[in-house]
């Protein structure tokens, strides 16, 4: 009688989630993991970049997809995404699938942790390809084991996935186009990076400061404090993105410095806050800093 009431219950959740992008809670995540239909259950994708932490512990029917097997270096700069076909390679290695909910994880914690970032990039690389199911668990791993739901060593690995066939690149903007829009009225460039590093006061970068015009949004203003996994209630944001002119009226393009912190920002504006026209410039910094033919500021810009 129990497992007919647990499958029920199970079953009702799995309903309840119509296919979408945005932020599950660990409660409804486990529920999902562990439906009685094997046909009912997400792809679950633990993206963290140390391997020894996926094998320390992680979700039950976790795959681990490092979310830096996605980027490498293209024509001398780091970290570029790969090509198309390499892509669709990993991600069907990894089980993507165009008709289940994938739900992705990472580590939460004080920063400087930014494991959440590996999470947001995953599933900008999944949305861009056409994914159109995707959950972040707020708060991640850290708060999945403070709710009492059990981890595993053991390994999972899923079956071949299944991509759409239908990509969505427009999310995503390269930069001749980025230097086409940006000045355009209605259009915001916002830097996600630490504001020391917008200002150039950093030892990093090739270059310093930002591309010229753009405003300044730390992504991590957007997350808990206790925990950087767990994303803050619009209604605590809200003013300061407003404030930085980051409002649902604008064509907002979003970049950092290799593009893991602006697809935070991108993930929270699009799929938090509901913001219509939000893209991602990519090669963000550590490529904008390589074409030295464009110009970099260090001056504080405030929102127009």
């Amino acid at each position: 009688m129990f497992r007919v009431f647990l499958a029920c219950i199970c079953g009702l959740v799995a309903s309840s989630l119509q296919a979408e992008i945005g932020v599950i809670s660990p409660a409804e995540a486990r529920t999902l993991v562990n439906a009685a239909d094997p046909s009912a259950r997400p792809i679950v994708l633990d993206t963290r970049g140390g391997y020894k932490d996926y094998f320390r512990g992680h979700v039950p029917t976790a795959h681990h997809i490092n979310f830096d097997t996605l980027r490498g270096t293209d024509l001398g700069v780091p970290v570029q995404y790969l090509p198309d076909e390499l892509t669709r390679a990993l991600l069907l290695r990894a089980g993507v699938d165009r008709d289940r909910t994938h739900v992705i994880y990472a580590t939460g914690d004080r920063l400087p942790n930014d494991e959440i970032l590996s999470a947001s990039m995953v599933a900008y690389v999944l949305e861009k390809y056409g994914v159109k199911d995707i959950r972040i668990v707020d708060g991640g791993l850290p708060d999945w084991k403070a709710a009492g739901f059990e981890t595993t060593q053991e390994y999972f690995g899923n079956p071949p996935g299944n991509l759409p066939e239908q990509a969505d690149f427009g999310i995503g903007i390269p930069v001749d186009e980025l230097l086409e829009a940006k000045g355009r009225p209605g259009t915001v460039l916002v830097d996600a990076r630490p504001r020391n590093e917008y200002l150039g006061d950093d030892d990093v970068w090739l270059r310093k400061g930002h591309i010229p015009g753009a405003v300044s949004f730390h992504w991590a203003r957007l997350m808990s404090p206790e925990n950087t996994h767990r994303f803050r209630p619009l209604s605590e944001v809200k003013r300061d993105l407003e404030a930085a002119g980051l409002t649902p009226d604008k064509a907002i393009v979003v970049y950092c410095g290799t593009s893991r912190e602006g697809s935070l920002l991108r993930f929270y504006l699009r799929h938090v806050a509901g913001y219509p026209n939000v893209r991602l410039y990519e090669g963000s910094w550590k490529e904008y800093a390589s074409l030295r033919q464009h110009p970099a500021e260090t001056a504080d810009r405030a929102a127009r």
